[in-house]
């Protein structure tokens, strides 16, 4: 047999295993995109939104989920394994949609209808890139707008809202590009394009926010000498029975459409009812851009900072840590008015959920 028989059979073999190890490799790679397709877990807690809340339920107690910016209803919760059903009011487009002035839209469309219970599982990495949050819409086949993804329902494509500057800064160009690699992940699992701004476009738009922000924020506080620490749970009933709410570690002071005035915390951060140390300071703090406008914003934090101190027996003082000056806070609220006028202006009104979006 001569060289070149031998040498074009060891060809032959060479091609032959090639072929066997590509179709082996394509067999593989089909059934690992399957498998990502479907949650490994019957009871997945990204299936639908809010289970805490159906766990909360089911327990007795009253289902009331904080929505994320861009607030949105919530679906009714389906048995274990199967599909959450359509809410109700699907008939009519839901409310929220993504804010031109302070979010920027990627849009992905798919080549068919994509249920929404395998869109589910994905969700949760859509949540943040960064120290940006970004929201997820939608639109179904039939041309309905969504503001949260339903498992009974099919989608002809998804917008992802990237907030584009918050107190974190403006929108990164690493932060930018997190969101861009998450929306081609969804295009390559379910067979869709997408389109979005020029990334420095984007960057520009989200530096410019930042500024406007940056000259606007502003934040004001007083401080409670309670001189010998207290329990936590006596300074919690007196906070609660003066009028504060619950908010996260803190308690905050509603206004009449329940968004927070003003806060209260603790001098160390923690929760009211961490452990069992006393506490010896508290922090009142009026949020500007976030809270409501009004005429005595300051004079409103100062009255119940005064009836707190009085029931606690402490010290009210201002930031440097001296006692307020008489007609303080006349001067201050004046300020505040100003103030409140050039958020508004800049298209941010106070307490707004725009300003509460980029000012957190």
């Amino acid at each position: 047999m001569s060289d070149l028989q031998i040498g074009l059979i060891a060809l032959g073999v060479l091609l032959i295993l090639l072929v066997l190890g590509f179709n082996w490799w394509q067999d593989r790679r089909v059934r690992r995109k399957m498998q990502s397709h479907f949650p490994t877990s019957e009871q997945d807690p990204l299936l639908g939104a809010g289970a805490a809340g159906a766990a909360g339920a089911s327990a007795g107690g009253a289902p009331g989920p904080r929505r994320e910016p861009g607030m949105g209803g919530e679906a009714p919760r389906a048995q274990s394994g199967q599909p959450a059903p359509v809410d109700p009011g699907t008939d009519a487009d839901d409310a929220a949609e993504p804010d031109p002035a302070c979010e920027v839209v990627i849009e992905i469309n798919f080549a068919d209808p994509v249920r929404g219970a395998e869109l589910l599982p994905y969700m949760q990495s859509l949540r943040q890139v960064g120290r940006k949050p970004m929201r997820v819409f939608a639109e179904t086949d039939q041309r309905r707008h969504r503001a949260h993804i339903h498992a009974g329902e099919s989608y002809a494509s998804m917008q992802l809202a990237v907030l584009l500057a918050n107190r974190s800064g403006p929108l990164t160009a690493i932060e930018w590009s997190q969101a861009w690699a998450r929306a081609q992940d969804m295009a390559e699992r379910f067979d869709a394009t997408i389109e979005g701004p020029d990334q420095q476009a984007v960057l520009e738009q989200g530096a410019r926010l930042d500024d406007t922000c940056a000259a606007l924020d502003t934040q004001v506080g007083l401080t409670l000498l309670l001189g010998a620490a207290q329990p936590a749970a006596e300074v919690l009933a007196v906070a609660r029975d003066t009028g504060f709410v619950p908010d996260g570690n803190r308690l905050a002071w509603p206004a009449e459409n329940g968004v927070a005035r003003f806060t209260l915390a603790r001098a160390d951060g923690a929760a009211f009812d961490a452990g069992m140390g006393g506490i010896e300071r508290l922090y009142l703090l009026l949020d500007v851009p976030c809270s409501p406008a009004d005429t005595r914003a300051f004079g409103r934090m100062v009255d119940v900072g005064r009836d707190l101190a009085a029931r606690l027996r402490a010290e009210l003082v201002d930031d440097q840590g001296k006692p307020l000056a008489d007609g303080s806070e006349t001067v201050i609220d004046e300020r505040l008015q100003v103030l409140f006028g050039q958020l508004e202006q800049a298209g941010l009104p106070a307490g707004s959920e725009r300003a509460q979006r980029v000012f957190a």
